[in-house]
């Protein structure tokens, strides 16, 4: 049975309230491994990089590079395959 991740917008440090999607380093339908960066992240305070939370494939991008979202948004969708 697949199952469907949700990649959401993580809050890096107590202050941070919003982030922007500098870069997608994956595409739709790119394999991606858990733990392996998938984004570049700007907050205030930080630039980051959006680690995949698990394995698969990258079935959606919610979220456009150069917009700019809560924390705990919806980013992206990842498909384990299994």
């Amino acid at each position: 049975m697949t199952v469907r991740v949700e990649v959401l917008l993580p809050q890096w440090g107590m202050g941070m309230s919003e982030g922007t999607i500098t870069n997608w380093f994956k595409s739709v339908g790119d394999s991606v491994s858990e733990d392996e960066p998938i984004a570049e992240v700007a907050s205030e305070k930080v630039e980051e990089e959006l680690l995949a939370p698990a394995t698969g494939t990258i079935t959606e991008i919610v979220v456009p590079a150069g917009e700019t979202v809560e924390v705990r948004t919806l980013v992206a969708v990842i498909d384990d395959g299994d």
